[in-house]
């Protein structure tokens, strides 16, 4: 995916993988298991619909409304797993930057990430310039002297009593993860995004869900009425 291998490359390494694994040809890949963790899902193959139909997914992607011919999720038999968060910061004990409390903290809002040319993440772009003062959006370089690092990223990301998590190329975020390392309530602008363990977390209290349709001055006028001790309820049961 980072240009080591073209689509056609890794597409002939999964088949020819695949054509030596003589228990998947025994079951047609029913009893095994397969992880793709990124926003491609199973799309990364690309003949994955022939050879992995029957099989077990497990991808942080389950957006059903990505204008594919064909959906690579299917709630019967797949499962959302969580992004994958940089090592140095999920480790409690010696996690590369510590949460700061509340009263420390900057911002109202902050989103970190690229636009991608996407509608709600230009509204927060703009709203970032209408409001600096409440929502922190920085112009993230990947490369060159400028660029970001891991640890001033998560010092930016823990500014804040808040971290917008917008959809980009599909439904699903990673900052939405990042954000509980630096104890910073997550604010989903994702409306078709599917979380992993629905049926026993309830998100409700440990995040908020905000319509994408209604990025803007609202937003601001919500999260401001939110108690802090609600905020620091949330913030402990995310913990």
């Amino acid at each position: 995916m980072t240009g080591a291998l073209t689509d056609k490359e890794i597409n002939q390494t999964y088949v020819k993988v695949l054509s030596q694994m003589s228990y998947f040809r025994r079951s047609g890949g029913r009893d095994h298991i397969f992880v793709f963790p990124s926003g491609a899902g199973a799309h990364l193959f690309r003949s994955w619909a022939t050879f992995l139909n029957r099989s077990i997914i497990l991808t942080p992607e389950g957006d059903r409304t990505d204008k594919r011919g064909i959906s690579a999720f299917n709630t019967w038999k797949d499962i959302i797993i969580p992004g994958n968060v940089d090592d140095s910061m999920v480790k409690p004990d010696a996690r590369a930057v510590q949460p700061i409390p509340l009263t420390k903290r900057k911002y109202l809002a902050n989103f970190l990430g690229r636009a991608q040319g996407k509608v709600g993440r230009l509204k927060l772009v703009e709203l970032a310039k209408q409001y600096p003062d409440k929502l922190e959006s920085p112009e993230l370089k990947l490369s060159g002297p400028d660029k970001l690092g891991r640890v001033d990223y998560f010092k930016h990301l823990r500014n804040a009593k808040f971290c917008l998590a917008p959809r980009g190329e599909s439904s699903w975020t990673l900052r939405f993860y990042e954000s509980f390392f630096v104890e910073c309530v997550p604010v989903l602008l994702s409306d078709e995004v599917e979380l992993p363990f629905q049926n026993v977390i309830d998100y409700t209290e440990i995040s908020i869900k905000w319509p994408s349709s209604k990025i803007g001055p609202e937003l601001f006028q919500y999260l401001e009425s939110i108690p802090e001790e609600r905020i620091e309820e949330m913030i402990a049961r995310g913990r």
